[in-house]
Parts: C-alpha cells; structure tokens; sequence
C-alpha cells in the first residue's frame, strides 16, 4: 500500500505563543493571513472532556488570491480550504506542522492544480522553517 507523506513537521524550542507570533508574522510576509485558531484541549474541556489537556493549537492560514485562483479551477479544492498549521507540544518541544498542500490536491488528478499546490506548499514550509 502507498503511504503518503502528508505533512511537513519541525521542532522548534519557543513555547506555542511564541511560535504563533512568529508564524503570524512570517505569514503575513508571505501574503497569508491567519483567519481563527482553534485551542483543541481548551475546545475539549468546554465539551466537558479531560482526556487530551496538552497544548494544542490549529490555525486556519489563506491567502485569498491563491484561494479564488483555485476554486475557479475546480470548486472541490474548497474541501481542503483553508490551509491548516498546527502548533502543539510533544514529548516537551513545541511542533510546527501542516498536511501537504500537495498530498491533498493531488487526489483531484489536475496539473494545474498540482502545480499551483505545489508553490503553496513551497511557501508554506519555508514559513514554517523561518518560525521555528
């Protein structure tokens, strides 16, 4: 069976707020915005379930010039909008991830797409390695 290498993941040594701060900025130099983060454990307890307490945060980042350029191409890419980017902690260390622009896209057996993905996640990944 094929695994896919869906994701992109590095260590960083700054605490989630930190990495956020710096994932908010360097997004912003790249023309992506952070749209709402959602704080899993905080979600989860309001829900009235203790079992996962640590540090969890996902963010939804777009860059709404790319994001029309792409439902133009084909409405389904919405399934996958906006970009995901996780910050959690793991083992002590804080973890800065996300799903493959490309891994998902590449379900939709379109080129055009594919390349386009394939900038994003270009992008993306070199924003992740300059928050870290």
């Amino acid at each position: 069976m094929l695994k896919l290498d869906f994701h992109y993941t590095v260590t960083t040594n700054k605490t989630i707020e930190e990495t956020i701060a710096s994932l908010e900025q360097n997004l912003k130099e790249n023309k992506f915005g952070i749209l709402w983060q959602l704080d899993i454990p905080e979600k989860l307890q309001e829900k009235g379930v203790d079992s996962y307490t640590k540090p969890y945060r996902v963010l939804e980042v777009c860059n709404p010039h790319e994001a029309g350029r792409v439902l133009n191409i084909d409405e389904l890419v919405g399934y996958f909008l906006p970009c995901k980017i996780t910050v959690y902690e793991s083992q002590g260390k804080t973890k800065i991830g996300l799903p493959k622009p490309t891994s998902l896209v590449s379900m939709l057996n379109n080129d055009e797409l594919k390349e386009i993905a394939k900038d994003i996640e270009n992008t993306l990944i070199h924003v992740l390695e300059e928050s870290k």
